[in-house]
């Protein structure tokens, strides 16, 4: 599993453009010189997810600018399409990055995937947050079992 002084493992995601799907590599995403909170979570338009994961990180999208963060990022095992909407949904606006992990292969390189097919829903990504600076992961916060604490955006927020 990935650990506070990794970098960032190389991956392709999804974001949706205007255009449809394109693709942004983790190089971009967490660049040199850029200070990137990213959260992940297990499901678009799940119940805690849209009640409380993305809605923390919209109402925190200020403060955590106001702390230096460049770019706040949302990514999922979904693709490109379920992301927009659930983006529009949440009224991200530019606020945030909303990403596709669509085979579950960014998750999988951090060591941070889970299988979720108990649920019907296959292979996921945990639920976790961090802050990466300059490529390298600072803070990683992940949940245990199926609780919601130090992967919200308070918590990371307390950490900047």
């Amino acid at each position: 599993m990935a650990k506070v002084g990794d970098k960032v493992p190389s991956a392709t995601l999804r974001t949706m453009g205007p255009e449809g799907p394109k693709a942004i590599t983790t190089e971009e995403i967490f660049a040199p010189g850029k200070k990137v909170v990213a959260f992940a979570l297990p499901g678009a338009f799940t119940p805690p997810c849209s009640a409380k994961h993305v809605p923390g990180f919209v109402a925190e999208a200020a403060a955590l600018k106001a702390k230096g963060v460049d770019t706040i990022a949302c990514i999922s095992v979904n693709d490109a399409f379920v992301m927009g909407a659930w983006g529009k949904d949440q009224n991200v606006g530019d606020d945030m990055l909303m990403l596709a992990d669509g085979n579950g292969a960014f998750a999988k390189a951090l060591g941070l995937d889970m299988d979720a097919s108990g649920f019907g829903m296959g292979a996921r990504s945990k639920r976790y947050s961090m802050l990466v600076k300059d490529g390298v992961v600072t803070e990683l916060n992940v949940e245990q079992g199926g609780e919601f604490k130090v992967s919200s955006a308070d918590y990371l927020l307390g950490q900047l």
